[in-house]
């Protein structure tokens, strides 16, 4: 890993963690989800970088893969699953928090658990820790706070951390938060460490699509309108995935006059039904029990450890 590259992720984590303290701002019971969407896009661009993904928030029971488009009038309550990705020159910084929306602190104890599940698991991050290491201290923490305090929390066993590539969230690395026999050895890399807490029974199902896109396969359109569209994601984004509110900011500059929200939400869903591109369905809880969700971002170069998007230092 050269410098530029380590540069890279190193102030895409300093952004993600100025983003998170603005958010952590501006979100409160009542909030409209798509202005705290808007206004973390408008933060990371602000401050010198480029949205990996379309943060995720995630209310209550689904754990992942709701991103608000354009005239969304849902807004923020319960518990709330913040997931944040800021990339520098395709290097990036995955993170997440969860926020406790209820006026008697009903989620307080879970996030309380989720916390210490990460930080404990950051304590014993290493250069050429195996990574069985990670679900050993989560499910170990989970355990015992369970035994200590009379609880039933779970993990959600089927979502886990992952390795990071440049312009890649998911680089082919999977890092779970229960004992498993991975004796994979972590140096040399970027990778995100995200436990998920439930009061469910610990699993998933894919729910209804939650406006989250990725490019799946280069597939030529006829429609002219789609075929600027298709284009400018192609040069855009780079893989990465993408959604709505950022084709609309945009449609004035691919066509004449811009394109309706009807109507790139037409072209979109026709590139779906095309398998041109992929429309990321929301996971949620089995048992539809409310989630919680940590996580932080990694970097391992020459036997040093930094969590480039929280307050560790370099070890």
């Amino acid at each position: 890993m050269d410098k530029n590259e380590i540069d890279a992720y190193v102030k895409a984590g300093e952004i993600a963690k100025e983003v998170k303290v603005f958010t952590k701002e501006i979100v409160c019971c009542g909030v409209k989800l798509i202005d705290v969407a808007e206004g973390i896009d408008a933060k990371i661009v602000e401050l010198g970088g480029e949205m990996a993904f379309p943060v995720n928030l995630s209310l209550n029971e689904v754990a992942a893969h709701y991103t608000p488009e354009p005239g969304d009038d849902k807004v923020a309550e319960g518990i709330l699953k913040v997931d944040i990705g800021v990339c520098v020159d395709g290097f990036i910084a995955d993170t997440a928090f969860s926020v406790d929306l209820t006026s008697d602190g009903e989620y307080k104890e879970m996030i309380e658990l989720n916390e210490e599940i990460l930080g404990e698991i950051s304590k014993v991050v290493k250069s050429g820790m195996e990574v069985r290491k990670v679900g050993d201290v989560a499910q170990g923490v989970l355990e015992k706070w369970n035994s200590e305090k009379g609880n039933k929390f779970a993990i959600i066993k089927s979502l886990s951390g992952h390795m990071l590539g440049q312009n890649e969230i998911h680089a082919g690395l999977t890092i779970s938060n229960y004992r498993n026999d991975n004796r994979r050895v972590i140096e040399d890399m970027a990778f995100a460490i995200e436990p998920f807490v439930t009061m469910g029974v610990g699993d998933i199902y894919e729910g209804p699509v939650g406006g989250i896109y990725v490019l799946e396969n280069n597939k030529p359109v006829r429609d002219r309108d789609a075929r600027e569209v298709l284009s400018f994601i192609k040069e855009r984004f780079e893989g990465r995935p993408f959604c709505l509110r950022w084709i609309a900011k945009a449609s004035s500059s691919l066509v004449s006059g811009g394109l309706s929200i009807a109507k790139l939400k037409f072209i979109l869903g026709g590139m779906v039904k095309q398998g041109i591109l992929y429309e990321y369905p929301m996971l949620v809880e089995k048992s539809r029990a409310p989630v919680s969700q940590f996580e932080n971002t990694f970097l391992i170069s020459d036997g040093k450890v930094v969590c480039t998007t929280g307050n560790e230092e370099i070890f």
